[in-house]
């Protein structure tokens, strides 16, 4: 213990780093602030956690439940919990704006998230028409995880300018990791079967399917305790900042003076809605889509997955760590567009089916044969998807290639649509634009797996990847045409001479009476 106390001694920051010791904040506001900053980063990868970590064992799962649920009410079930979110982003962004803290809202968020997270684990208690259940445990977790726009909020709130396409490269990176380790963690405890643990008197039942909830469980209490006070401390910077380098006397009146570019903001809204649209598609759909490509069995499915998860994980976890470097040598929208953008559109493309024959038809299941659901004569393409028989195949390169593509567009793509975002609004309370971001990420959610309940399953995979291809393709060339509104705006120093003064001193100045008494006042 006391070589892990030294450890954690050495790295701690001893000083401010020279790009930031200007004044605006001490030593200990400054550990306290990024402290609370990585508290947001754990609590977004919780929040994709909880919808990422079930959308691979959902369908086995509802099939073992109720057989005859079908995958139109399964898409219903996975759509449940953006459709949560995006109703009540706006709600808690607004909540949070009113209350001028966050701390209140997303105690009560966590507290909220952990119920249903118990909940979703308890459907082998099977109640009646446990279907239903089913969808109203992801609805609520949807509707704790609408923190999320308070979380994006602060942290615009909470970092300097400087700081802010860093912070959001990680946040967005939290965000990912957890939609992507989720299929991982339920791949991991695939070995635990079907069946798994009964404990507590038949109370509680711990299998591959309901591992996934108490996972989320035991995080989310976790979570919870960060947020209480003597952990988590909100320090808001980014006011104060701009207000010092306007010579303004207050936070207020400066981010007030300050106005957006609305069509900025709304190209960046629909933006993201497209690109989560594409990503969430294929995350919802990947499972079903191999087992119908590949003739893969539910285990072979999961585990399979989970393994292209763990690596897309990795090259996303690399792909962060580039983002800034790049940014540095092209500016931020372009990196957007020719990263992000065109990286997903070949994604897309690349899933059109090319191979040489149709999938492998399934067999109608037939009781009286005394066979496993996971014989090889019932894996494959259903026959009640018409197009089965008639379209050709997806090949298992052109799934991989496709997969590897997005795992380096996507996180690029979220990432800087969120930092331009943040610097577009300017210094200004976000809690409700942020709301209207996550909206739209969360609308995409929702109608991703209708579209695969409806588009897919009816009209199979050409309709499918042809339309989301279009999408990415038209968001692309807008984005290109109208790249000059995603320029964020600047914000000079009106007199360096001041702001010299004021940082060398850190006390105050007689000749500048209203920056000091500004300053101290939004330190209190």
């Amino acid at each position: 213990m006391e070589r892990v106390r030294r450890a954690f001694t050495r790295l701690e920051t001893k000083r401010l780093p020279e790009d930031v010791d200007d004044g605006l904040e001490t030593l200990e506001e400054y550990k306290q602030r990024w402290r609370s900053v990585r508290i947001i980063y754990f609590t977004m990868f919780l929040m994709s956690l909880g919808f990422s970590i079930i959308l691979t064992g959902i369908w086995p799962f509802l099939k073992k439940l109720d057989p005859d649920a079908g995958k139109e009410f399964m898409g219903l079930i996975v759509a449940a919990n953006p459709l949560g979110q995006m109703i009540f982003s706006p709600i808690f962004g607004w909540w949070g704006n009113r209350l001028g803290t966050i701390r209140l809202p997303l105690l009560v968020s966590l507290a909220l998230f952990t119920f249903a997270s118990g909940l979703y684990s308890s459907l082998e208690l099977r109640p009646d028409n446990v279907k239903y259940w089913m969808l109203g445990s992801r609805f609520l977790i949807g509707v704790s995880s609408a923190n999320i726009a308070l979380c994006r909020s602060y942290l615009s709130a909470a970092t300097r300018i400087s700081e802010r396409t860093h912070a959001v490269s990680m946040v967005s990176l939290a965000q990912v990791l957890g939609f992507i380790i989720g299929p991982t963690l339920q791949a991991l405890v695939t070995p635990l079967g079907d069946v798994g643990h009964i404990w507590l008197g038949g109370l509680m039942h711990f299998n591959m399917y309901t591992a996934a909830g108490w996972i989320n469980v035991v995080m989310s209490l976790g979570n919870f305790m960060l947020f209480l006070p003597c952990m988590f401390q909100e320090h808001k910077i980014a006011a104060r900042e701009v207000m010092v380098m306007q010579g303004g006397t207050s936070e207020r009146e400066t981010w007030k003076g300050i106005k957006p570019n609305y069509l900025s903001a709304w190209t960046l809204i629909v933006a993201f809605f497209v690109l989560v649209f594409n990503f969430v598609l294929l995350e919802t759909l990947g499972t079903s889509l191999t087992m119908d490509m590949f003739a893969w069995s539910n285990d072979e499915a999961l585990w399979y997955m989970g393994i292209m998860m763990t690596v897309a994980a990795i090259v996303s976890l690399i792909t962060f760590v580039l983002i800034e470097p790049m940014c540095k040598l092209f500016a931020e929208r372009y990196v957007l567009i020719w990263g992000g953008f065109s990286l997903m559109f070949l994604g897309r493309i690349l899933f059109v089916p090319w191979g040489p024959d149709p999938p492998k038809l399934a067999q109608p299941f037939n009781a009286s044969l005394n066979l496993s659901a996971d014989d090889p004569i019932y894996l494959g393409c259903p026959p009640s998807q018409e197009w089965c028989g008639e379209l050709p195949a997806l090949t298992l390169t052109q799934f991989i290639i496709g997969f590897a593509l997005t795992s380096v567009g996507y996180p690029i793509g979220v990432t800087l649509i969120q930092t331009i975002f943040s610097k577009v609004l300017g210094p200004r309370p976000q809690g409700v634009w942020m709301g209207w971001m996550t909206g739209s990420g969360c609308l995409s959610r929702v109608l991703g797996p209708v579209f695969v309940g409806s588009i897919y399953t009816r009209l199979g995979t050409n309709w499918t990847f042809g339309v989301t291809s279009f999408m990415m393709l038209v968001s692309m060339f807008w984005l290109q045409c109208s790249n000059r509104l995603l320029i964020p705006p600047t914000f000079e120093k009106v007199s360096p001479v001041e702001l010299q003064e004021l940082n060398k001193n850190g006390v105050k100045l007689d000749d500048h009476p209203p920056e000091h008494e500004s300053l101290t006042n939004s330190k209190a």
